[in-house]
């Protein structure tokens, strides 16, 4: 290994608005690293020869592929869900065959082939349910998700837990907040930021659920990107940190600040409200400035700015 490159880290999931966020921060940070993404998932850039990265087309439902993928690995980043809350609660089998029993054939192949770091994403605006206060909550909160999704990774969660036990597999848990940022896509109909950023930019109205009062704590993808490296080099006590700013916009807020941002009125649709939209979600980073050292950089306004710089910037 040169002076300056360190380990080599497959990252699951590498290709999406998240996921590419961390890779280029990675690759800045001098890691190896390989993209595990499905054979329909093209490079979301060209990478030139001189950059350490390989692109692996693989299934995270077959074992051989997945056992591929970490094989001289040192550590595993798994950024994959097929499932987004909004239709989690619609097939819930599905829910837990694609997310959950993927999440254990991964473990399972970092058994067989000895890597002993994992950095998981979790949800931080569903696994904790209704909150217990209008407060931001802390790691500690009572967790009783209202959606099969944040049932499911806070599972995930707890076979971390157990594979740490059993194997010696440090994991490294983020319940990351409402992310978003540049390659975000509109038509997962996750995220609001994004989603409301694209509709204000087209000239589309706003489709609000509710009369627009939720609270919710947004965190620009650069930021959950540091979070993730800060990571990856943690090895101390503690397994689970929240990844959000701390602060809470609301949706009415929110669309005031894109409309700041790009200079447009928007027309404002309010819908009914959802039965599985909190009223509160805010997110007590302490924890993760104290032992990883992280903490935003990155204002609601110069997110916004930025990530409406990159759609205005995209064909079409």
């Amino acid at each position: 290994m040169l002076e300056n490159e360190k380990g080599r880290i497959v990252v699951f999931g590498g290709g999406g608005f998240m996921g590419s966020a961390i890779v280029e921060r990675l690759l800045r940070d001098g890691y190896f690293i390989r993209v595990f993404e499905h054979p329909r998932a093209k490079p979301y850039r060209t990478f030139q020869p001189s950059e350490r990265l390989e692109w692996f087309s693989g299934d995270m439902s077959r074992s051989h592929e997945v056992l591929q993928a970490v094989s001289d690995m040192e550590a595993v980043i798994h950024l994959v869900s097929f499932t987004v809350p909004k239709s989690s609660n619609e097939d819930m089998a599905y829910d837990v065959q694609t997310n959950l029993i993927a999440s254990l054939q991964l473990l399972n192949a970092m058994v067989a082939r000895q890597v002993r770091k994992i950095v998981f994403v979790s949800s931080g605006g569903t696994v904790y349910g209704v909150p217990h206060y209008n407060s931001p909550i802390d790691e500690q909160h009572p967790t009783a998700p209202l959606v099969s999704y944040g049932i499911t990774k806070l599972a995930i969660e707890k076979y971390l837990l157990l594979f740490q036990h059993l194997h010696g597999i440090k994991p490294v848990i983020l319940r990351v907040a409402n992310a978003y940022g540049p390659r975000q896509r509109p038509e997962t109909a996750q995220g609001a930021a994004g989603i409301f950023l694209y509709r204000a930019l087209s000239g589309l109205p706003l489709e609000i659920w509710g009369d627009g009062s939720v609270v919710r704590d947004y965190v620009y993808t650069d930021d959950v990107a540091d979070a993730f490296s800060r990571a990856l080099g943690y090895e101390g006590r503690h397994n689970v940190f929240n990844i959000g700013s701390g602060t809470g916009t609301s949706l009415n807020a929110l669309v005031d600040e894109i409309e700041n941002v790009t200079g447009r009125k928007v027309t404002r649709k309010y819908m009914e409200k959802r039965r599985f939209d909190l009223p509160y979600n805010v997110l007590d980073n302490t924890l993760a400035q104290e032992e990883l050292g992280w903490s935003p950089s990155t204002t609601l306004q110069d997110g916004l700015r930025n990530t409406a710089a990159w759609l205005e910037s995209q064909p079409g």
